[in-house]
């Protein structure tokens, strides 16, 4: 008869709701946290995103500065008379009456 009042006296045993709630929401966690870094606008993309938007920034400022150059170029040759020779000797090989093109080559 002991057997019977042990079992009357120890209270049955429970399942822990607390531990799967506890695991649950861990488990939840680890998945928005693994979504924030690595998701399609998680933390990896944010940088990679930055990264391209700075190398185009580099990229529009180097173009910005060619085609100012580009443009003041474009005004000398309209109106500066010796950027106009500057181009046609240079490019086109033309000489003034009465000079003389001397090419001097090295010697091997």
């Amino acid at each position: 008869m002991g057997n019977v009042n042990d079992t009357e006296k120890r209270p049955l045993p429970r399942r822990q709701p607390r531990r799967f709630w506890g695991h649950a929401v861990l488990f939840v966690a680890s998945v928005l946290l693994v979504n924030a870094l690595i998701g399609d606008r998680g933390l990896m993309q944010t940088i990679r995103a930055r990264r391209a938007n700075a190398a185009a920034a580099g990229d529009l400022l180097r173009l910005k500065q060619e085609n100012a150059r580009l443009r003041e170029q474009a005004r000398r040759l309209r109106n500066d008379p010796r950027a106009i020779e500057s181009v046609a000797r240079g490019e086109l090989g033309l000489l003034r009456p009465g000079e003389i093109l001397v090419t001097v080559k090295d010697v091997k």
